[in-house]
C-alpha cells in the first residue's frame, strides 16, 4: 500500500461501526438468487486470466482498465482474447460475447503500484461483438454521487470463487479522496472491474468499479474508481475513437487491426 494512502486515511474517520454491520459474501448459486445480477459477468482474458465486468448498455461492458494490461510486461492485451460471460455460474453463462473494441481512460497509465493517479482513472469500456438483448439480462444504470458513510454493495468473481458470482449486499464507504473510493467491501484477485452499487429507490446503480484491494489498520478494504468525471471522460473517448474507427474502415484498413490504437479528442 502506498505511503500517501496510509498517511491520509489513518487521519480520517475509520467507520468501524459500519464495518461491524457489513454483510457477508453470499455465493449466488441459482437462477433465483442471481436473477437481479445477470448483467454482471466474468471476463475471461487470454488463457487463464479473469476479471469482473458489468453491462451498462446492450453492447457495452464497464470494467477496470488494468485488466487490459499484462502484469509482467505492462503491454496491452489483445482485446480479441477477451470474452464476456454474462451471469457465469457453475459452468454456464446466460450469454457469451467476444470483445471487438476496448477503450481505456485516456489518462490511465498502467502501473503495478497503487496510487491516486492509477486508481482514479482505472476504467475501461468494452464493445461486444453482438449486443446482448435478453429480457433477463438488463444493463445497469450508473450514478455519480456518493458520500462517505454510504451503504453500498458489490457483485464480483474472485480467487477461489470464480465459478459463480458473490454478492456482498451491504458494505460501507469509508472515504473518498483524490479520486479514490475506499470501501469495506470484500474483494480478491479476479474482482477487479467489479461493479460497486448504491441502491436508490430499490434500484441498484453502479457508482464505482473495483480497482484494487488493500489493508488499513489491519482491516481489508477495497479501492474503487468513482464514476463521476472519469466515466464522462471515458465516454467521450469512446465516442471519438468509434468515429475514428469508422473513418479508417472506410479508407480500407482492416477492422481487426483497429482498437489497438486510439485517437484522443
Amino acid at each position: 500500500m502506498k505511503h500517501w494512502m496510509a498517511l491520509s486515511l489513518l487521519a480520517m474517520f475509520m467507520a468501524t461501526a459500519g464495518l461491524a454491520q457489513d454483510a457477508a459474501l453470499k455465493r449466488l448459486n441459482n437462477g433465483v438468487e442471481a436473477a437481479a445480477w445477470e448483467a454482471v459477468g466474468r471476463l475471461n482474458i487470454g488463457r487463464d486470466g479473469f476479471c469482473t465486468g458489468a453491462l451498462i448498455a446492450p453492447d457495452m461492458v464497464l470494467t477496470a482498465a488494468h485488466c487490459l494490461f499484462d502484469k509482467k510486461t505492462g503491454a496491452r492485451i489483445d482485446h480479441d482474447s477477451i470474452e464476456f460471460l454474462a451471469g457465469w455460474r457453475n459452468g454456464r453463462a446466460s450469454a457469451y460475447r467476444f470483445v471487438q473494441r476496448a477503450v481505456v481512460h485516456p489518462e490511465y497509465e498502467f502501473s503495478t503500484d497503487v496510487s491516486a493517479g492509477v486508481v482514479g482513472n482505472d476504467l475501461a469500456l468494452l464493445e461486444l461483438n453482438h449486443p446482448i438483448r435478453d429480457g433477463k439480462i438488463v444493463p445497469f444504470n450508473t450514478s455519480a454521487r456518493l458520500q462517505r458513510g454510504a451503504r453500498v454493495g458489490v457483485v464480483s468473481y474472485g480467487k477461489g470463487r470464480s465459478e459463480a458470482p458473490s454478492l456482498q449486499e451491504v458494505c460501507t464507504v469509508l472515504a473518498q479522496q483524490q479520486g479514490v473510493l475506499v470501501t469495506s467491501c470484500s474483494v480478491d484477485f479476479g474482482s477487479s472491474g467489479a461493479p460497486i452499487f448504491a441502491f436508490e429507490n430499490g434500484e441498484a446503480r453502479i457508482v464505482s468499479v473495483v480497482s484494487a484491494k488493500a489493508e488499513l489498520e489491519g482491516q481489508a478494504v477495497s479501492l474503487g474508481t468513482p464514476l463521476d468525471a472519469p466515466l464522462s471522460r471515458l465516454r467521450a473517448e469512446w465516442t471519438a475513437t468509434k468515429h475514428d474507427l469508422k473513418v479508417r474502415v472506410r479508407v480500407g484498413e482492416k477492422r481487426r487491426d483497429t482498437g489497438a490504437k486510439f485517437v484522443k479528442p
